[in-house]
């Protein structure tokens, strides 16, 4: 079985794939820097399950930091960059720690990877850097010229330096754009853990705009599966993952009041310039090249995510889901 090296390990996507590879009896090194970006109770959480793995080890640290990511060494078979600083809105309040974590922290690893020729480079990136005029649904062919936000633009710039490291030290490279994902223990500054709380404890509805933007959701398992596939060699290749179901903000809040029971009180504010409107993947790449497809409906994984709150309501109602 194989070592990885997985970064972001309490974050929401990092901590389920380091569990999916734990549960296929690999072992993982993980690193995270446990940073208050959105609630750290959510990240500890995540983290207290993975350290029951005999075969999971931890590093609080910041990839960003090139001397400690250097002292991390070789010995993996993979390097699975899934540490983001992540949040579209932010980014425009310190766009400087963007770069360091998503560009910077992606040069370190890659560095890493050239230093002690670890063979294989998987890279999170997002679906925001296709920014306002996307095609419905996105290829990966479309324009990422003009992202609309600090974020997106760091997230295209780590995609950019990984090619460089492919292109000269030939370090087999998958970098993958996801699609708004959801899911048990998912981000808590993100729409449906928020819609999920808020109603459950009887808190309005915050709606940024007239609720007709849409969104194509993908539920945790379907992300973490497509990135451990997307472990095999493939040369340098980048590759949507993305739910085959889209949905509007209002229907979304619909489907909760009718899962939940309870009737919302929606309050709606002005959309944020930095938001997208639609946001829907293409994902025949993916089932060309890595034979993944979405098998989570979007009713079944937003019951789950229910189910989840509902168990972990204790804790859960206290999460930070700021505005």
């Amino acid at each position: 079985m194989a070592t990885y090296l997985l970064t972001g390990s309490a974050g929401f996507v990092g901590a389920r794939v380091a569990e999916m590879l734990l549960e296929g009896g690999h072992s993982v090194v993980g690193v995270d820097n446990m940073n208050t970006a959105y609630d750290v109770r959510v990240k500890e959480h995540r983290l207290e399950k993975l350290n029951q793995y005999a075969e999971f080890s931890f590093h609080k640290m910041d990839v960003a930091d090139k001397e400690q990511v250097a002292q991390l060494g070789g010995g993996f078979q993979a390097v699975i960059n899934l540490a983001a600083r992540a949040g579209v809105r932010d980014s425009l309040a310190d766009p400087w720690v963007y770069v360091d974590t998503n560009l910077n922290g992606t040069l370190n690893l890659l560095e890493l990877c050239r230093t002690h020729e670890i063979p294989k480079f998987v890279l999170a990136s997002t679906s925001g850097v296709y920014g306002a005029e996307a095609p419905l649904p996105t290829p990966e062919t479309a324009d990422t010229s003009a992202p609309l936000q600090p974020y997106a633009a760091s997230k295209k710039a780590a995609e950019v330096m990984s090619h460089a490291y492919h292109y000269l030290y030939g370090i087999d490279v998958t970098v993958f754009r996801y699609f708004t994902v959801y899911g048990p223990a998912g981000r808590p500054d993100m729409v449906m853990f928020r819609y999920i709380q808020w109603l459950h404890e009887g808190r309005n509805l915050i709606v940024n705009g007239d609720g007709t933007q849409s969104r194509g959701f993908t539920y945790i398992d379907d992300i973490a599966r497509g990135t451990i596939q997307g472990l095999e060699a493939v040369g340098y290749e980048i590759v949507n993952l993305g739910g085959h179901e889209v949905i509007t903000i209002n229907d979304l809040i619909k489907m909760l009041e009718d899962m939940i029971g309870r009737k919302a009180e929606v309050e709606f504010r002005p959309r944020h310039p930095a938001d997208m409107l639609a946001s829907w993947a293409s994902v025949d790449k993916a089932g060309v090249l890595l034979g993944w497809e979405p098998s989570v409906n979007l009713l079944e994984g937003v019951g789950r995510m229910v189910e989840w709150y509902k168990q972990e309501r204790e804790w859960a109602r206290h999460v930070d889901t700021r505005t």
